[in-house]
């Protein structure tokens, strides 16, 4: 039987008072951190190709092609351009979030910096790592690592969805 560490029966403690599932705000709070590098790379290409768009009209007077959009462009190729504008601010907006929350992680008063380095050269870093080079620059051994990947992980979670408890499409219970 596994020892519990006190990092995680804080977890508990915490999921207990708030009504969450553990399990789920793991689960979810993975997927996230498992999706930040493609959503920051499709934000990073679909701004290039909009903002190349953009310059393609008018000779790249911004604010020639807004006014152009806003006073005489057809309505559905507004709601296309209004469409990707606002995709791109709500990838912005999670991109945004997730590194926000992961410096309320690195905050975490028990092992913080542990938590922070293990999310961000895991999950966050344009580097892809293998699991050898990560025990290596985190200089840990595996079980240890895995162990903090885990913490780490519910620290995220909890600090994000505590953040604002009125988040309910994301709650994770």
């Amino acid at each position: 039987m596994k020892k519990e560490t006190i990092v995680m029966r804080k977890v508990d403690m915490i999921c207990k008072n708030m009504n969450w599932q553990k399990e789920n705000i793991l689960s979810k709070s993975k997927i996230l951190l498992q999706i930040y590098r493609d959503v920051v790379w499709a934000t990073k290409y679909k701004a290039s190709v909009l903002r190349e768009d953009t310059c393609n009209y008018f000779n790249g007077e911004i604010n020639t092609v807004l006014m152009y959009l806003n006073e005489f462009a057809p309505i559905d190729e507004r709601q296309t351009f209004e469409t990707k504008v606002r995709c791109l601010f709500e990838n912005k907006w999670m991109i945004n979030l997730i590194n926000e929350v992961v410096g309320r992680v690195r905050d975490y008063p028990t092992n913080g910096e542990i938590y922070f380095d293990i999310i961000s050269k895991a999950y966050l870093s344009s580097d892809r790592y293998s699991e050898s080079e990560l025990l290596s620059i985190l200089n840990v051994d595996r079980s240890t690592f895995y162990k903090k990947k885990k913490e780490a992980v519910m620290i995220f979670g909890i600090a994000l969805w505590g953040y604002k408890e009125k988040w309910t499409d994301f709650s994770p219970t």
